[in-house]
């Protein structure tokens, strides 16, 4: 089938036509009949194992004992000029998915402009990241976890949302940070937004900061990309200053990086591998930091910070009493870029693992003051995605059920840090950096969301047994000292260790 700009639903085909009357003689409306064979031809030419044309005769066979009525569970439950949110669940899975995601594309009105929303009950997880692949090569379409928050224990963190490609979730639209906090959506967890600092985070034009934070976002970012533009960077911090938001930056200079899959380092070289160079990261940590000093009141967070020099700017910041903060990853105080193997896509994330040099440092880090906070960079992808060549592979691996686990065993038990301190980093500091009051905190009159964890708990973590549905962890097998055992949000109990 072909594809034109001016007109961007698929052209009809033979097979199409037969899929379509196939589906109309056993029941499906027409309309639903000619969408359905439409997307499960664009499943199987985008490799969709299992949800096409191959799957007909079940499909058929649905139909017929009435297990197929796509049209009833999928509605728009809210409508702007540039967006759509639509509700589907049914059971079908990646078939559902997208027709939801094209019933929402036409209400967007224009094809490539509106955002899609999908949320389900029963389907929530990794999956998502593969149902939910753009139906149109400009179009951006996401999926947000607070139906999977609702079902997973909660580890003492939360999984705020699980992004698609090309972009992050670019939530650039008060009214979408707004949907995002109702409570009607039932989410047990607390969920606090960050709002995209450019449009579509594609680092040309800032967004409304001071809408974007009386909606209730938290923070700015462009997630996954640099804010690259010097000029963009300064008036992201001129109006952070202005109305005290924080600036969170996802540091790479991604023109140093274009093509890398690891850190540069002899390991890459062995392996022939691309390496990203340290100096991609710092210059921009650098960059910022000079910066955020032009500015008083500005707050700059560094996310998942990786390399020594990197973490030297933040101190630098930090000695001329600049707002400048950062947070690292368990991965990246627990591994090195050696760690990767022989081509293991489940030790690929960016940044990537560092040199032990860099590693050390951000253990120092950590241990006096400079770190801020330990975030896990929450990445989980589907089976298939990670079990292809390293290059090809995704960045990114899953963290919440082990982030604990490897704070106490590595920072506590091994490198002596105690345990206050870690707390610290998982509470009170990640509250501050982004101004939560009365957040990660057991004072009198804090909100009561209180994580009791056991620091002797000998525990083997297996991916099999996780209660994530992704398991693209380098942790499978390992051995833990230290575990989340309850806990409580809002003065409610919502999770407790088996």
């Amino acid at each position: 089938m072909t594809q034109t700009p001016t007109d961007r639903r698929f052209q009809s085909s033979d097979l199409e036509v037969f899929v379509a009357r196939a589906l109309t003689a056993v029941g499906l409306p027409t309309a639903d009949a000619e969408q359905v064979a439409r997307l499960m031809i664009l499943a199987d030419l985008r490799g969709s194992d299992g949800h096409g044309i191959f799957r007909l005769p079940q499909y058929v066979r649905r139909i017929r004992a009435g297990g197929m009525n796509l049209r009833p569970n999928i509605h728009v439950i809210q409508e702007t000029e540039a967006m759509a949110l639509v509700d589907g669940d049914n059971g079908m899975g990646h078939l559902v998915m997208r027709f939801a995601a094209q019933v929402a594309m036409d209400k967007a009105g224009r094809a490539g402009v509106g955002w899609v929303g999908l949320r389900r009950s029963n389907h929530a997880g990794p999956a998502a990241l593969y149902a939910m692949m753009p139906l149109e090569r400009d179009m951006i379409g996401i999926y947000i976890a607070v139906g999977s928050a609702n079902h997973m224990p909660p580890w003492g963190g939360v999984e705020l949302l699980l992004s698609t490609n090309p972009i992050a979730f670019a939530m650039n639209s008060p009214q979408w940070v707004s949907w995002l906090r109702q409570p009607e959506r039932g989410a047990m967890l607390n969920v606090f937004p960050i709002a995209a600092a450019t449009r579509a985070s594609k680092g040309a034009v800032i967004t409304d900061f001071r809408e974007l934070q009386r909606a209730g976002a938290v923070a700015i970012t462009d997630d996954g990309k640099p804010i690259l533009s010097d000029d963009i960077m300064r008036e992201a911090l001129r109006q952070s200053a202005d109305i005290d938001l924080t600036i969170v930056q996802h540091a790479e200079d991604t023109r140093a990086t274009q093509g890398c899959s690891m850190n540069d380092s002899p390991t890459a070289f062995r392996l022939g591998l691309r390496g990203m160079k340290a100096s991609a990261e710092a210059s921009i940590v650098d960059r910022d930091v000079q910066l955020a000093q032009q500015f008083p009141g500005a707050r700059l967070h560094v996310a998942h910070l990786s390399t020594a020099d990197a973490l030297k700017a933040v101190r630098r910041g930090k000695r001329s009493k600049a707002h400048v903060t950062c947070e690292v990853t368990p991965h990246h105080f627990t591994l090195t870029d050696e760690s990767v193997g022989e081509y293991d896509s489940n030790f690929k994330m960016n940044p990537p693992l560092r040199s032990a040099s860099d590693h050390e440092a951000l253990i120092v880090g950590l241990a006096d003051g400079t770190v801020d906070a330990i975030a896990t960079d929450h990445a989980p992808h589907a089976l298939h995605e990670k079990l292809v060549e390293f290059e090809r592979a995704p960045f990114g691996i899953t963290g919440l059920e082990t982030a604990l686990a490897l704070a106490i065993t590595r920072l506590h038990r091994q490198h002596a840090i105690p345990l206050s301190r870690i707390v610290e980093l998982f509470t009170s500091g990640p509250a501050r950096v982004f101004g939560l009051r009365g957040r990660g905190s057991l004072a009198r009159g804090s909100f009561a969301d209180v994580t009791i964890f056991d620091p002797k708990k000998r525990w083997r973590f297996e991916a099999s047994k996780s209660l994530s549905k992704s398991h693209n962890t380098p942790f499978d097998g390992w051995q833990f000292i230290g575990k989340a055992v309850v806990t409580i949000v809002g003065g409610e109990l919502v999770y407790r260790s088996q």
